[in-house]
């Protein structure tokens, strides 16, 4: 959610707090702040409502000199959007400067206790109370800031990352983590930190990825130091990013959404590669050969994941149980965690996180782990939580996905599930093999067919200045396609914000098809598979109600084109990989409708790229 950006070293901090924050954008956020330690020691601390931007405009007559800083985007979870609780937060001498990413759920028991002490609080935040926290227990006991922080945190119910100040010693940042994301960058006499590593990757490739219960003592021209919360040194790996700033701009697009939904035919190669040979007829996962026997003797898979990485578990569903014969169940990460569910040891738990931190479903990954169950993790950002707490897992390889609404995590999410499909079941010999040839060879043909597909974006945009009246869409779509369905009404939901709701077409006779009128747009997925007849009756159902059809078919197809209001043609694909291309055009709808309305569409209204809060 919140974005963390620090730096101490030779340099300006601001100018690479405020691009770090800007690089964090993404993440989603009401409100930004900076504090900085002048040579003077003075410690300034400047946040208003709105913007990167805004902030930006506030600080422009205000000194921002200084070699060491903090800087926070804020995404509301207590107190509205404002400037006082917006972060940074300091404590009641001005002595400490505090940012925070996380809850603290027992925040209202440790405020009431202060109170009680005499310390009053500007803020409604959960976070001010923990500043002020830290304060009392470092001047109660005249204590240095680091031992502060670790008894702070001992009293501490929930999940933080924090970084704090001390302007008193201006050569020293203090970070600590628990179940939210936490970066350190080494540089040349110079430390970063981040949520993740785009804010660092511009200055240096070399990180350390704090783990929980860390707290990183960061000081100038000194070693870093990691401790826990009970100061024993905890030993560190530094890792080198593998990850360019070219990824991290618009290159020449006017959105990173529409720039995202162009990359994936290439994005998709990057997926498969070392995966699928040269040849295009085998697929292997390292992830399976190294745990074979775990994997095949398993007697049932689970899936957890929440928003768009669910739709591609039910996609993933459809994929191991045809062609592994093996029972999956897909589970909301979110209610997984809270409903006791049974899970056993011949269990495999799949977690898919484009994030690798969305915090329901790493909890979920530690409640299948204590157990007994064999996790597999499917993630985009390398070094994040899930990979480091599964057993084992496949990484997507897309790069960085900056749009909040997900397009090429989506694509490489069923790209990496249909070749774990395909893996497990030629080791368990529950495909023959012509079969897995035909399929291994159509996918190694996606990107292409996807480019295809993308030829159609000015035809889709002028389509979409037709729907920018509507209130509500509906989309339907069977077996394969109904979790298409179901992305595209949330793509659309969650820029344009225009209500939508997807559908397996065969519900549609029990009860949907109430709201059906002529102000009512239905997509419906009507490619040629097994189930097009029993598609094509429900649109003949929707145009009987005078509903108006917008209808994805496949090329050359002559019958929906005859009672569709619009169809958009598509290469022919086989059903089980249909979910690669049929998303593409939906993904460039939702953006078109949202661009002609005028929305933010990279950073829309009350959405995080990561959740890492419940």
């Amino acid at each position: 959610m919140c974005g963390i950006v620090g730096y101490i070293g030779h340099r300006p901090a601001y100018p690479i707090l405020v691009k770090g924050l800007k690089r964090l954008e993404y993440r989603g956020y009401d409100s930004a702040g900076v504090a900085l330690i002048d040579d003077a020691q003075h410690l300034n601390i400047y946040k208003t409502k709105g913007k990167v931007s805004d902030l930006e405009a506030f600080t422009q007559q205000k000194d921002t000199s200084g070699t060491i800083g903090i800087a926070h985007t804020r995404w509301a979870t207590h107190g509205e959007p404002c400037t006082a609780n917006a972060h940074p937060h300091y404590s009641s001498s001005g002595r400490l400067a505090l940012i925070h990413n996380g809850i603290i759920e027992n925040y209202a028991v440790l405020r009431e206790k202060l109170q009680t002490k005499g310390y009053t609080f500007r803020s409604s935040t959960d976070t001010e109370v923990l500043v002020q926290l830290i304060e009392y227990i470092q001047d109660l006991n005249q204590l240095d800031l680091l031992t502060a922080v670790q008894l702070a945190l001992q009293e501490v119910i929930g999940a933080y990352a924090i970084a704090i100040l001390d302007r008193e010693h201006p050569d020293q940042l203090i970070a600590a983590r628990k179940s939210s994301p936490l970066v350190v960058g080494i540089g040349q006499g110079e430390f970063f930190l981040a949520s993740d590593a785009t804010p660092i990757v511009e200055y240096t490739d070399q990180v350390v990825y704090l783990d929980d219960g860390e707290i990183a003592l960061i000081r100038r021209d000194q070693p870093l130091r990691i401790v826990d919360l009970n100061n024993v040194e905890c030993p560190h790996e530094v890792k080198t990013v593998a990850m360019n700033l070219g990824q991290l701009e618009k290159g020449g697009f006017p959105h990173f959404m529409l720039k995202e939904i162009f990359e994936q035919p290439d994005c998709i190669n990057d997926c498969m590669r070392g995966r699928v040979n040269v040849d295009g007829d085998n697929v292997v996962l390292s992830a399976v050969i190294d745990h074979k026997e775990r994997l095949l003797n398993a007697k049932r898979f689970v899936i957890v994941a929440c928003g768009t990485s669910w739709h591609a578990a039910l996609i993933g569903k459809h994929l191991i149980e045809s062609f592994c014969r093996i029972p999956v169940e897909v589970e909301y990460a979110s209610e997984f965690r809270y409903r006791d569910p049974v899970i056993t040891p011949d269990d495999v738990v799949i977690a898919i996180s484009q994030s690798g931190e969305t915090a329901d479903t790493l909890a979920a990954v530690e409640l299948a782990k204590s157990r007994g169950a064999f996790i597999y993790g499917i993630c985009n950002a390398i070094g994040s939580s899930i990979p480091r707490a599964t057993h084992t897992g496949s990484y997507i390889h897309v790069g960085p996905e900056i749009g909040v609404a997900s397009t090429k995590a989506f694509t490489g999410q069923v790209t990496v599930l249909t070749m774990l499909a395909l893996t497990l079941a030629r080791e368990k010999q529950t495909i023959g093999q012509d079969e897995y040839l035909y399929i291994v060879r159509q996918l190694v043909r996606i990107p292409e067919k996807m480019k295809e597909v993308l030829l159609l974006n000015d035809r889709i945009a002028q389509l979409a200045k037709i729907f920018t009246y509507a209130h509500n869409f509906i989309y339907l779509g069977r077996g394969y396609s109904y979790p298409v369905a179901l992305e595209g009404a949330l793509k659309l939901k969650e820029i344009s914000y225009i209500h939508a709701e997807g559908y397996p077409a065969a519900e549609m006779k029990h009860g949907p098809i109430a709201l059906i009128d002529a102000e009512m747009p239905v997509v419906v997925i009507a490619t040629q598979n097994g189930l097009y007849e029993k598609v094509l009756s429900n649109i003949q159902e929707i145009k009987a109600r005078k509903g108006r059809v917008i209808a994805l078919v496949t090329k050359g197809d002559t019958v929906v084109s005859q009672i569709a209001d619009t169809c958009i043609e598509l290469p022919e694909t086989p059903e089980c990989l249909e979910p690669l291309i049929t998303t593409v055009p939906l993904q460039m709808l939702a953006y078109h409708i949202a661009v002609c309305k005028g929305m933010d569409v990279d950073q829309p209204r009350n959405l995080a790229k990561s959740v890492t809060v419940e």
